[in-house]
């Protein structure tokens, strides 16, 4: 089968694409033809020796697909052949990776795909939804009418984000680096956005956030600590899911004297039944028309390198290229998203 994959970490250029042995099913896995993957920064880091991990070699990058199933191991209970699923959790802990045409995948981290949702939603929903529900009902419970920031809310996670606090009930604010993706933002649901490039964040939140947000959700992996704790409310949540090397100063005083709290976490090591909790929401959500990915483009799997230096680019060097999800279709190339 075709498949990117590397044999040594390093640049994007690493990765290749060509032929691979196709996966022999283990009995607890399901044998995925797949129709759709999408990129996330994390493929990035593992492809690039950034986050120490054991990867067999030769090793198939990505983390997200959607697909057909096409066979099954013997304790397999969930799934048949013919069933539609996606799923995450892939390429991460030593598994190979997504981004191939068949993938062998433990049933505990795949899901029924809903009838009317495209294939390439359901791929670029994957880690981004699992994502935003964990950090807003497991470690921010999120209530109805409390009032969100999300600090990058243009992005694969702010953009969902913004959408699943809004299906919450909640009220929400976000910024982006640019005009056009403060309007995006703005047509994702969010109640204000504002461009952090030609506005000061700190006094903008405080006109249509008096109190303070009760949650702060931070993209960026250089967190102002100052300002987000200064803009929160009394018992206000911080959540943090970026940012490996980063080491900013904090301002203690501000923060324990209001009862904040800062609740940091990876997807990828949640349990699965938790895992699996967040795709019921994420999957009623899509059917309703309250959760849809943001896609900046479409691309065949054979551009797996041009989509990884994309991706990078727009995560360390902030190119503001993207606005949405890479999504790569096996044998296909469609262009940007409209």
């Amino acid at each position: 089968m075709k498949a990117a994959f590397i044999k040594e970490t390093g640049p994007a250029s690493n990765l290749q694409f060509g032929d691979v042995p196709k996966p022999v099913l283990r009995h607890n896995q399901v044998l995925v033809r797949v129709t759709a993957v999408s990129v996330n920064p994390i493929d990035t880091y593992i492809r690039a020796g950034l986050v120490p991990m054991e990867l067999p070699k030769p090793f198939i990058v990505g983390c997200d697909l959607a697909g057909v199933v096409e066979g099954v191991g013997s304790d397999v209970k969930r799934f048949q052949p013919g069933d539609r699923v996606w799923g995450s959790n892939q390429g991460l802990l030593g598994r190979q990776g997504t981004f191939a045409e068949y993938a062998a995948v433990d049933e505990c981290f795949l899901y029924p795909t809903p009838g009317d949702v495209p294939d390439e939603q359901a791929a670029a929903i994957a880690l981004v939804g699992i994502t935003a529900h964990l950090g807003l009902v497991r470690e921010a419970r999120l209530h109805p009418h409390e009032t969100v920031f999300v600090n990058g809310g243009s992005g694969g996670v702010g953009s969902t984000v913004i959408q699943m606090a809004k299906a919450i009930g909640a009220k929400v604010f976000a910024s982006a680096g640019s005009d056009e993706k403060v309007a995006a933002c703005l047509k994702l649901g969010a109640d204000a956005a504002f461009n952090y490039k030609t506005t000061k964040l700190g006094d903008e939140l405080k006109k249509v956030a008096a109190p303070g947000v009760n949650v702060w959700w931070e993209t960026t992996r250089e967190p102002d600590f100052d300002l987000a704790v200064g803009a929160l409310a009394a018992r206000g949540r911080m959540i943090v899911m970026a940012g490996r090397e980063a080491r900013p100063p904090f301002p203690v005083g501000p923060f324990y004297v209001k009862g904040c709290s800062i609740h940091g976490f990876v997807m990828f090591l949640a349990p699965p039944e938790e895992q699996r909790k967040a795709a019921v929401d994420i999957n009623q959500w899509l059917s309703t028309g309250k959760l849809e990915p943001k896609i900046d483009r479409v691309l065949s799997l054979s551009e797996a390198a041009k989509a990884h230096q994309l991706q990078e680019d727009a995560t360390i060097k902030r190119s503001g290229a993207l606005a949405g999800k890479l999504v790569l279709i096996p044998g296909t190339k469609k262009g940007k998203a409209s």
